[in-house]
């Protein structure tokens, strides 16, 4: 009988593990199961691209995407909304979720993002400079405060001694790049890397005192996941070599 069970467990060596735990599955190579990932607004199109090379390397796992402002994120997270990952667009909104408790280990550091201006196309309104947003008649659209962006631009605000007056402030990054896409305002700041997705929708316009205000990445797997090794899958590929190869053709930068 125990020959029996040893040729047994020999033969599903590579199918589930063997005769194993489920661990002994896992550093087998593929991890099965779902996860759901909350990860800030400008990661959309490099993580949706992550995502199927996660699923790629681990038939039967599946991944499901959460992407808003990091601050609107790790209010869902505190409240006790479910979620196996979380990837915020700076270290403030990150801090938030390790100060209650809610970072199953250290956050890893994946990339950095610089600011940039987006105007309509062929840039209309001739803005060159950070301080012309300030110019009265430019319909201008930031993040609110409270949104990694617009920390970043209330940064170079105070760096640049400019005082904006925006139409409006809004909670996600690519909230702000809809509303000049769209035609409802005619300058917005954003990350180069969402100017770079708009593509001709956009005209860029740098300035240098963005390097004044860099924002950078952290992810982390998330306290009381209920599938760790997949989690722990996925935030491994996003800050590896496979994801930094996919962040940096988006435009983000080694953090």
């Amino acid at each position: 009988m125990k020959r029996l069970l040893a040729v047994a467990c020999a033969s599903a060596v590579g199918l589930v593990g063997g005769c194993g735990s489920s661990q002994d599955a896992t550093t087998s190579g593929s991890t099965s199961g779902e996860i759901t990932v909350f990860a800030a607004a400008s990661l959309t199109q490099t993580f949706t691209e992550l995502g199927d090379i996660l699923k790629a390397e681990n038939p039967g796992a599946g991944v499901t995407f959460s992407f808003a402002g990091s601050s609107d994120l790790v209010a869902q997270l505190t409240q006790g909304a479910p979620a196996d990952v979380f990837a915020s667009a700076d270290t403030a909104n990150m801090t938030k979720l390790t100060d209650a408790g809610l970072a199953a280990g250290a956050p890893v550091d994946f990339a950095t993002n610089t600011l940039t201006i987006v105007t309509a196309p062929g840039n209309p309104k001739g803005i060159t400079s950070f301080a012309d947003l300030a110019e009265t008649g430019t319909q201008l659209v930031v993040c609110a405060p409270q949104v990694p962006c617009g920390a970043a631009t209330k940064k170079v605000e105070v760096a640049t001694g400019t005082d904006l007056s925006p139409v409006s402030e809004e909670s996600s990054v690519t909230d702000v790049l809809n509303k000049v896409t769209s035609g409802q305002a005619d300058a917005g700041v954003v990350y180069v890397t969402d100017a770079a997705v708009a593509g001709d929708k956009v005209t860029a316009v740098s300035f240098p005192e963005a390097a004044k205000a860099v924002n950078t990445y952290p992810i982390v797997t998330v306290q009381g996941t209920k599938n760790p090794d997949l989690a722990t899958k996925f935030v491994e590929l996003v800050s590896g070599p496979k994801g930094r190869d996919v962040l940096l053709k988006a435009g983000f930068q080694a953090p």
